[in-house]
């Protein structure tokens, strides 16, 4: 194939698709641009059928770190396991182009997404979607494109919607909203925005859904010049006998299905499932057609149980179409954890426990997104057992991470900033019972839990998850959906926010013709469930905790002069690490002068911010302090005042009367109660003695002459020739305030 480039300017920025030059022993490969952002999507196709009971499709996404210029950090020096960051992008592009393919087209597919360059501009995402629908075009795969995702902010100060904007434009926006489809239908949002109104999030998918269609123009006229070859392939076809016999087993099945309790209802369809094809089909039968038998099945669970609610109204539990499940709430459910909270929706049970740290226990990001840190993280486990089965436990799967970020995102517009709540925050939400809408039981155990910990949230966040059945043309839309209404259904549809408008979207769609107005519906309909369920949770919990657990760290916030920063780490940071052993606390200095003080003990907490404080002051005149003897010479004794400032306490001032020898009144470790007497221009500090001792007698006869210098020195305020004159010593200054 010779080399084809289409090039194009969208809503003021510039894209290109370029295939024939690179990987071209994959089925389809094109190299898709955003400003400079560059990434190579390729689409490889088995050539034989692989019969696994589903569409065999797997999307990676591949961060090499040489995209940003940066060397791996760890031993190896290599890109490791995908980070969040990754699984979500790999997520964002299997959703809208997994149902782009026919039933029965069962090719194993393999998308790759290699990111070559990022600039730092253009994230990678969005034109990853666009890139993947290309590749499989150019494939010329059974693929029902172009698809094309973008992702819309505002503009908090114009209130300009924005396509696919740069980072920096992120900033000022108080919307991300990713939406995916084709030029006619939606089939994927992801979304966080700051308590936007249901109107305007409509808003912002009709304006996407319109930037949708340009793009799919843009890409079509690529695959236009490119004339793919369209790839042999050959669709499964069932017997249409195993149809027509499981078929006839429709009243048996609505039976089945009318059974609230979820584990009781799955058994009575599986037995029912299991007597069809024991007794419907011969062993010969059963062996050969096994997976179109089950997908049959299937394919009469779902008929019925979408019959029943388009022509009577009923769901399989007997709730009505807008009704939410009963809800059980107990925040404070664990003890001594800093906040925790038990949120049961039906049978979705989860458990969230907040922990409260330092901002230095934030997590750090090694990935090619700008952002580097975060403080807020939360973590979302699905374990085999809340479903009754076994499984292995291991690493989180896509799944949980896609969750654990959807409750992050409907969260962290309700969190105070640093400044007035100044704690790294980690929320895990343990999934201990699902029947489907996991993830938004997470979103509102989780703000209980943050309520139950005691972090001043400026709203409560509660979630619902909305479904979707069109059947003979009608339209159904479904509050809180279990998880046969979710797998069984066209939609599953979650929505998060306050009282003052949405913080989180996500939605999957199934089927064809998902329009704006029924996502308005749905929003809606979502407005009213998560108002229930948000006035339950404030009758369980007001408002947050007025204290802190007394296990949390209490963390108190000063401030320093730049200039003595180093003062407090010390050399190596050997001053800092020597205060928080001595006091137990852990201090965290940034580079503005702002120290964070934690300890969970408030005697501790104080006494490392006394130590700070005396560390950064300059003593002043008239004032007095409890010093330690740290120097003597003939002229006098050096007096530690803080941890880098020392003063002279002259010869003439240690005892009443004349003195021969400083060490026969002091000796090094002393502690003595001195007075500032004057601060000089240059920092040298002079101190009297206020707990004199009388002068040890004979001492004066050692004297050698010096003290009548001394006393016409101290009268007329001159310095001893070679004296340190007060002078305020500093320990050794530390390289950096992040060493310690």
């Amino acid at each position: 194939m010779n080399k084809v480039v289409e090039e194009f300017e969208l809503y003021g920025k510039t894209y290109r698709f370029e295939t024939g030059e690179l990987a071209k022993q994959a089925t389809g490969a094109v190299l898709v641009t955003q400003g400079e952002t560059t990434i190579l999507l390729t689409a490889t196709i088995s050539k034989d059928q692989k019969d696994f009971g589903f569409f065999p499709l797997t999307v990676d996404y591949l961060e090499k770190m040489y995209a940003v210029g940066r060397i791996p950090g760890g031993y190896l020096k290599r890109e490791g396991r995908p980070s969040d960051l990754a699984t979500l992008t790999a997520r964002l592009i299997d959703r809208p182009i997994r149902p782009e393919f026919p039933a029965g087209f069962k090719n194993e597919v393999q998308i790759v997404a290699t990111t070559f360059v990022c600039d730092g501009e253009n994230p990678p995402d969005t034109v990853c979607v666009q890139g993947a629908s290309a590749a499989l075009m150019v494939a010329g795969a059974p693929f029902n494109g172009p698809v094309a995702c973008v992702r819309i902010g505002r503009d908090i100060d114009t209130g300009d919607f924005m396509v696919n904007p740069t980072y920096k434009e992120r900033e000022n926006s108080d919307l991300n909203l990713t939406i995916a489809g084709t030029a006619h239908d939606i089939s994927m949002v992801e979304c966080g925005a700051k308590e936007v109104s249901e109107e305007d999030m409509l808003a912002a998918m009709n304006f996407g859904q319109a930037a949708i269609a340009k793009f799919c123009e843009a890409e079509q006229r690529f695959i236009d010049k490119v004339q793919p070859k369209p790839f042999e392939y050959e669709l499964h076809v069932p017997d249409p006998s195993i149809a027509e016999r499981v078929n006839s087993h429709a009243d048996e099945m609505r039976e089945a299905l009318h059974d609230a309790d979820k584990l009781s209802r799955i058994q009575k369809c599986d037995d029912l499932k299991a007597q069809i094809t024991a007794n419907d089909f011969n062993e010969d039968e059963q062996e050969e057609w096994a997976n179109d038998i089950a997908d049959a099945l299937k394919a009469l669970e779902r008929s019925v149980m979408r019959k029943m609610i388009v022509e009577e109204g009923e769901r399989v539990d007997g709730r009505k179409v807008d009704e939410v499940r009963p809800l059980y709430i107990k925040p404070g459910y664990l003890p001594r954890v800093h906040g925790s909270a038990l949120f049961q929706r039906g049978q979705t049970q989860a458990l969230s426990i907040c922990t409260l740290g330092t901002l230095r226990e934030g997590q750090r990001l090694d990935t090619i997104d700008p952002t580097t840190e975060k403080r807020y993280m939360h973590q979302y486990n699905f374990p085999p057992f809340c479903t009754g089965e076994t499984g292995r436990i291991g690493s989180p799967k896509r799944r949980e991470i896609g969750h654990g970020a959807l409750a992050e995102r409907a969260l962290v517009p309700v969190l105070p900033s640093e400044d007035e709540f100044p704690y790294a925050i980690r929320v895990v939400s343990e999934i201990l019972e699902s029947n489907g809408s996991s993830s938004m039981a997470s979103t509102c155990g989780s703000c209980l839990a943050l309520m139950d910990a005691g972090v001043p949230i400026k709203a409560p966040v509660s979630g619902v998850a909305m479904g979707l059945i069109q059947e003979e043309g009608k339209t159904v839309i479904l509050t809180d959906i279990q998880a046969l209404e979710d797998f069984l259904g066209d939609m599953d549809f979650k929505v998060a926010g306050t009282e003052k408008g949405i913080t989180a979207l996500q939605m999957d769609n199934k089927c064809k013709g998902l329009s704006t107005e029924i996502l308005g519906a749905a929003l809606a309909q979502a407005n009213a469930g998560r108002t229930f369920i948000r006035n339950a949770m404030l009758e369980a919990i007001p408002e947050p905790r007025k204290e802190l657990s007394q296990y949390a760290p209490r963390i108190e916030t000063i401030k320093i002069p730049v200039d003595k920063i180093r003062d407090v780490i010390g050399s190596g940071g050997k001053t800092i690490r020597g205060l928080q052993d001595e006091t137990g606390a852990t201090i965290e200095i940034e580079e503005d002068g702002t120290v964070h003080i934690a300890a969970t003990d408030g005697e501790a907490g104080a006494a490392a911010k006394k130590a700070v404080l005396a560390i950064t002051k300059d003593p002043e005149v008239g004032e007095v302090y409890d010093g330690t003897v740290v120097g003597i010479k003939d002229f006098g004794a050096f007096v530690r005042l803080t941890p880098t400032k020392d003063g002279l306490l002259h010869i003439s001032r240690v005892a009443n009367g004349r003195v021969g020898s400083v060490e026969d009144v002091l000796k090094v470790g002393d502690t003595v109660k001195v007075k500032v007497l004057e601060v000089s221009n240059d920092g040298k500090i002079s101190l009297d003695r206020l707990d004199k001792p009388d002068a040890p007698e004979g001492s004066e006869e050692k004297s050698h002459g010096h003290h009548d210098h001394h006393d016409h020195n101290d009268h007329h305020g001159h310095r001893h020739p070679g004296d340190h004159g007060g002078q305020a010593h500093r320990r050794p200054r530390g390289r950096s305030h992040t060493e310690h």
